[in-house]
């Protein structure tokens, strides 16, 4: 059994300080939730370095020996077309470099929602070089790190693990900096260790310095994963629309800078996609660029995710005239916070800056595991050395309200509530945590009063 936990004495005057609440939050907020913000930041480091692994996993259809001069896009795209005859054209991603392969996709009735099938092709010589479904532009290996990253394969019900991992994040990891920067004050001591302590000591020092060292990725994640909530992320959306802080899109039937209206449909097999392509490249859309054909109108040509890209510029092609319809121009029509919303998304996911962006996650994914283990091991330091095998330590001192001003309770209370409504998942969890504490208080304090 742990030693009987003590309260802060409401009789003797004590002086005002967060301190004793933030740190009983901290504990309660990392022994319980830890464990869901860990395998967050464990399958998303698997996640962000899935573009990576995939150029060894599928390196036989992705790269081509490159000799002589690609074949036009159209014939690249009648050879695909001969393989699965029975599918209909959705797009293609032109190789963007002379090494790459062609992906030319088809809609498949026999696949998931969203899901394309993608033939990849040698642009030199025609030859299809296998298939693989793909579920926006992503091929398997990424889209099962996605879903073990979003949702643990469970689908929907399997989202509310990351969601609370995304809301608590910040929670904790605020609370924490804010302990150590307390703590610092007497230590002197930041952003560097102790190396002179042991036991505990060392291990709280290890635990706080390194929690500052990544403090800013920490809480860019937990931003970003937000939006991507189903109950948070909603009020986000909701947020933005008011706002109109929403990402722009390309309506590929308005007509553009004096152009006709919306072209009619020509047969796919017919088009020059090439033309097509170029035509978006002279009005700023650059390689490499995933082109979309729908049933009818314009082609659409986007910028796809490329290292240090900061753009996703978009155009669409009359495949008959070759005029450009349509632009979606990053820089014009974005706003401020659609800009940065974007910029952290992909940074989130590892594609902004390429391999250095992947190397980054990984590394603040090790340093959280680190933290995480060593708050466990100090709670495990701080078990009684006497009395059952299974004991480990006692929480901090409850009665920390007590310690703050009348009027900061009060903010504190109303600023939990705008939060807790914001997050759903966060409100709810911190009723829980708050639910069964009272109820361990009451089971104690009965045991304490029979026992008298």
């Amino acid at each position: 059994m742990s030693a009987p936990e003590q309260t802060i004495d409401p009789v003797v005057p004590q002086p005002r300080s967060w301190r004793p609440l933030v740190l009983r939050m901290h504990f309660y907020a990392g022994v319980l939730v830890s464990p869901f913000i860990l395998i967050a930041a464990l399958t998303g480091a698997l996640y962000a370095v899935a573009p990576t692994i995939e150029r060894f996993v599928y390196d036989d259809i992705l790269f081509v020996e490159p000799h002589g001069d690609a074949l036009p896009l159209s014939q690249q795209v009648a050879a695909a077309q001969a393989a699965f005859p029975q599918l209909a054209l959705a797009g293609m991603r032109p190789a963007a470099e002379p090494t790459d392969s062609t992906r030319v996709m088809f809609s498949d009735p026999a696949l998931g929602e969203d899901t394309e099938r993608a033939v990849f092709v040698d642009p030199y010589t025609g030859r299809v070089l296998g298939d693989e479904p793909v579920w926006f532009g992503y091929l398997p290996l990424s889209t099962w790190l996605d879903g073990l990253h979003r949702h643990l394969q469970l689908g929907e019900p399997g989202r509310i693990y990351s969601e609370l991992a995304a809301s608590w994040l910040w929670v904790v990891a605020l609370g924490g900096v804010y302990l150590w920067a307390v703590r610092s004050r007497r230590t002197g001591r930041l952003l560097t260790v102790d190396r002179t302590v042991g036991g505990r000591s060392r291990t709280l020092n290890w635990h706080g310095a390194t929690g500052v060292w990544i403090l800013a990725a920490l809480l860019f994640l937990s931003a970003t994963g937000i939006t991507w909530s189903t109950y948070a992320g909603a009020h986000v959306t909701d947020l933005r629309a008011a706002l109109n802080w929403e990402r722009p899109q390309l309506d590929s039937a308005t007509a553009h800078e004096g152009h006709g209206s919306a072209p009619e449909s020509v047969p796919v097999v017919s088009v020059d996609y090439d033309g097509v392509v170029a035509a978006a490249g002279r009005v700023g859309v650059a390689a490499p660029v995933e082109v979309t054909v729908p049933a009818e109108g314009g082609i659409t040509v986007t910028e796809i995710d490329k290292p240090y890209r900061l753009t996703t510029n978009a155009a669409s092609v009359d495949p008959v005239s070759m005029a450009v319809t349509g632009k979606l121009d990053y820089w014009r029509d974005y706003s401020v916070v659609a800009k940065l919303a974007d910029w952290g998304i992909r940074m989130h996911m590892g594609f902004l800056f390429g391999l250095l962006n992947q190397l980054l996650l990984l590394g603040v994914a090790v340093a959280l595991l680190t933290v995480i283990v060593r708050g466990y091991r100090m709670w495990w330091q701080r078990r009684p050395t006497r009395g059952s095998d299974w004991a480990v330590g006692r929480p901090p001192l409850r009665g920390g309200v007590r310690r703050l001003h009348p009027g900061a309770v009060v903010g504190a209370a109303a600023v939990t509530v705008a939060v807790g409504w914001f997050l759903p998942l966060l409100g709810i969890s911190l009723v829980g945590f708050l639910v069964v504490d009272a109820v361990i208080a009451a089971v104690k304090a009965t045991r304490l009063s029979k026992g008298s």
